[in-house]
Order: structure tokens, then sequence, then C-alpha cells
């Protein structure tokens, strides 16, 4: 297992990794790490390149070059044992909204193989979490966007990944449902010692992380603290510093 500059152990290594689609440079050499109980901002204009990388990261794409390992695993040598300590959550809705917030947590539960005795009690644990108790029987489709978002975070995290992806997972919803699932995961990040990874292009957002990767034309342009990343850009605000960076 590798370790990062602090002695952490290292839950994603990505190395110099290249995809292109036709003459389009899709990523461009992006090398990041995220370390165990690290809650990392992946910060982009639309276009930088973010949900490819992640698409990458989740099997669903192979890079042309370069490499990424989850947990020491490289997914492209040993997928099952990379994604198996993945988990994720999308920009696109993936709930089946005619099932109960039960139901679609009990689903992805037997999907993994979880025996339902262990499923019962993470779910359980999970509504309360995320004050769902009183929604366990309500379709997906009455819930709220903010509330959907919740039960797919809680599916994501059933199996107890090592990492957590999260693709602008936050669009459209209202800011304080936003705020909250924020808390949320930077909360379970420092309990469960899980790396999170969450692209967005809200500054606001970023501002919250531990450190920040700023992403442009498929290239990292930026990574460290966000007051290093103010300095160096000569700016007030992380989001001028952001819009100076990326123009």
């Amino acid at each position: 297992m590798q370790h990062n500059k602090r002695g952490q152990s290292v839950t994603l290594n990505v190395t110099s990794m290249c995809k292109s689609f036709g003459r389009r440079q899709a990523l461009d050499g992006v090398s990041l790490r995220v370390a165990a109980g690290e809650f990392l901002a992946l910060l982009g204009p639309n276009g930088a390149g973010k949900t490819t990388l992640f698409q990458i990261l989740s099997g669903l794409f192979i890079a042309d070059q370069g490499r990424a390992e989850i947990g020491g695993a490289d997914i492209a040598k040993a997928p099952i044992a990379a994604l198996s300590q993945l988990g994720i959550v999308f920009q696109q809705p993936a709930l089946d909204l005619d099932l109960s917030v039960s139901a679609n947590l009990q689903f992805q539960a037997d999907l993994h193989g979880i025996p339902r005795k262990e499923a019962k009690q993470r779910i359980a644990a999970s509504l309360l979490r995320f004050g769902l108790v009183e929604r366990a029987r309500d379709a997906a489709r009455v819930l709220s966007g903010g509330n959907r978002r919740k039960v797919e975070l809680a599916r994501a995290l059933l199996t107890r990944p090592k990492l957590l992806l999260m693709d602008e997972a936050t669009v459209g919803i209202d800011p304080a449902s936003r705020m909250q699932i924020i808390a949320d995961v930077k909360a379970l990040c420092k309990e469960q010692n899980m790396a999170v990874l969450w692209a967005t292009h809200l500054v606001d957002e970023a501002a919250a992380a531990d450190r920040i990767i700023v992403m442009a034309k498929g290239r990292v342009q930026f990574d460290g603290l966000a007051a290093q990343l103010i300095e160096n850009q000569g700016c007030a605000s992380l989001t001028d510093a952001f819009l100076r960076l990326t123009e």
C-alpha cells in the first residue's frame, strides 16, 4: 500500500491517465491521489474531463494510457478487486422510482451479495443517518430531489466502500440539501476512513473539501489547498481564483 507525504495510506492513485475520443483529448496525462479519510474536491468547468475520469474509475471506459489503482488494485488488471472497493453516485439519477426507499436499498444489497440480516441492519442505520426513517415505505418518485440524492448516497455506502465517487451529484437540488449532503459525506469520511473524490463545477462545494484539484481541458491545473489557490492567483476569493485559472 502506498502512502502520501503525511503517511496516510493512498486509496486512489491515478497516474498519467490519457483518454481520447476521436480527435478530442478528454484526459491528457492526469495524475492524482486521494488518501484514506480525505475529502478531495475535483473542481472544473463543464468539459474539463471530470466525467471521463469517473467513467474510467468506475470501469465504464478503459484508459488509452496510464493507470488507476483503488486500494492497491489496478482497475485494468484486477477490475473486480478494484471496483468492489468503490461506491459511486453519478450525476444522472439511478433509482427505481416505482420501488420504495427500502426496496431500492435492499435491491442494491442483494446485488452485492450482502446477507439479508446484515443488509437489514445496514439499511436501518442508513435510513437513520440520512433522516429517511419516515420515508422508508414511500416510492422514490414522491421524494424531493434532495431526499432522492440521500437515498442514492445511502445505496452507494451500503457496501462500505473504501472510495466514494460523487460526480456532480448535487446538480438540480436546493442549496440547503446540497450543504447537508456535503456535511454528511465529510462526517462519513472521517468516521469510516473513507476516501472521497467529489467532482463539481460549484466553487462553494469545493471550498468544503480538505484539498482541491482543478481540472481544465483534460489536465490538472492545480492540486493543493483552497487558500493556496487564492494566493497563487492573486485573487480575493476562491471563485475569482478558479475563473482566472480556467479561463
